[in-house]
């Protein structure tokens, strides 16, 4: 009799088994087929985009050995196609080092080349922020003091990674400018930040000492009256 029991509920599994595939059956091959493209599709795309980042970083080598080479014209020229059509990372590098070329030839279009950069999000925050700096860079010879300030102060007084290099331009300024205690003060806040980077914190001591003579000595305490 258990025998018999257990064919009947077997037959019964098995008939629960063929309604569910009659039903279901044919979604069950559909989603195991889109799994399957699914996987090669990525894979596929994977590989795509790892050819294209080669091919890029092939173009932008080549344009940097334009530069080593002299040719400054071609490079200029392989730059911009590249800040086209390359590979993100590569279209960002590729401005970057064109707008650097055009500064070793004219200061004040590099000025405008990394100001442009400065204000495009498509280069990422960091990108803003460094451009704002090479930009400062180059005028914080010949720029008023006000304007190397107003382009930098919030950079300096933010958390970004380059505000220490931020602080090293506006210490450098208010020296040009003659503004030794501001420059002095500057530097300080540079030397006392543990987080500055030991290159800047050696510039920032030396200027410090270059300026010591705008700080006021602090005055001896009076002698003691008997």
């Amino acid at each position: 009799m258990t025998d018999i029991f257990n064919e009947i509920d077997e037959d019964l599994r098995r008939e629960r088994y063929r309604r569910l595939w009659d039903r279901y059956g044919l979604y069950l091959i559909l989603l195991c087929v889109a799994v399957v493209v699914a996987a090669g599709a990525w894979s596929g795309y994977r590989y795509w985009a790892k050819t294209q980042s080669e091919a890029s970083g092939a173009r932008f080598e080549a344009a940097n050995r334009l530069i080593a080479d002299g040719k400054v014209t071609e490079a200029e020229a392989a730059l911009d196609q590249i800040a086209k059509d390359a590979t993100t990372g590569y279209r960002v590098l590729a401005r970057f080092r064109d707008a650097g070329l055009v500064a070793k030839q004219d200061p004040k279009a590099g000025v405008a080349a990394f100001d442009a950069l400065s204000t495009d999000a498509a280069v990422g925050a960091l990108g803003q922020d460094l451009s704002r700096i090479r930009a400062a860079a180059l005028l914080v010879d010949t720029a008023p003091l006000a304007e190397i300030v107003q382009r930098l102060q919030s950079l300096a007084d933010g958390t970004s990674t380059l505000r220490h290099s931020a602080r090293q331009l506006i210490a450098l300024a208010q020296f040009k400018a003659g503004d030794l205690a501001a420059a002095n003060k500057t530097a300080q806040t540079l030397i006392e930040d543990p987080e500055t980077p030991p290159g800047i914190r050696s510039q920032a001591q030396l200027l410090r000492t270059l300026t010591a003579s705008a700080v006021p000595t602090p005055a001896a305490p009076a002698a003691a009256t008997k």
